[in-house]
């Protein structure tokens, strides 16, 4: 089945805000989101729960979001631009590749568990067109950033690289967020460890 772009639009929001004023309070409708998100469940996140808690009118919300959906993947958006920015900003001054990865494996870390109630009910958002497109965004402007840290370091085949990385290290943050994990600190080294072990090259015949 092809997906209609109307389902992708209904994600879009309504207008975008200029002026500070309502900039605030987007910031704060898609906060209000996250919180109920993290504290009571994808079931209690309705437009109506949303504006109540952001302490305006559901009038006043659809100003700027049509549905919930376009709440969510602007909650998404958010998420995501935070992320890459810590990322970033974690790794663009290592001086070599080995602290570059564990600078921007412990950026993710600090992501994944500054709200980790969060981060991974945002893993498995309720399945949408609109919800994969942002999530595919995501896994390939991490794929890009981090095939641009690979490549800075003479690394050979960055880009189909950096997407295994990228998909081992969600893949084992996950599964330590759904076992109850919080502890940064103890799953850095295993996922440093998993990562060294792709990185290491792999023998020739004897």
């Amino acid at each position: 089945m092809v997906p209609s772009i109307a389902a992708a639009s209904h994600a879009e929001p309504r207008k975008r805000p200029s002026q500070a004023r309502s900039i605030a309070a987007v910031a704060a409708m898609v906060e209000a989101a996250a919180r109920i998100i993290e504290t009571r469940g994808w079931a209690a996140l309705t437009t109506n729960h949303v504006a109540e808690r952001a302490g305006f009118s559901i009038g006043s919300l659809y100003q700027y979001f049509p549905s919930k959906e376009a709440l969510l993947a602007e909650l998404l958006r958010r998420e995501r631009a935070q992320l890459l920015r810590e990322v970033r900003q974690a790794t663009e001054t290592a001086a070599s590749l080995a602290p570059a990865i564990e600078q921007c494996i412990a950026a993710g870390l600090r992501h994944q568990f500054g709200r980790p109630a969060l981060a991974l009910a945002l893993e498995y958002v309720p399945a949408s067109l609109a919800m994969h497109q942002e999530d595919t965004v995501l896994r390939q402007a991490l794929d890009r950033q981090l095939a641009a840290v690979l490549a800075r370091h003479g690394v050979a085949g960055s880009a189909t690289l950096a997407a295994d990385l990228v998909a081992l290290c969600r893949g084992m943050i996950d599964a330590a967020a759904l076992r109850g994990e919080t502890d940064a600190a103890a799953l850095l080294p295993r996922l440093l460890r998993a990562v060294r072990a792709v990185l290491q090259p792999v023998p020739g015949p004897q």
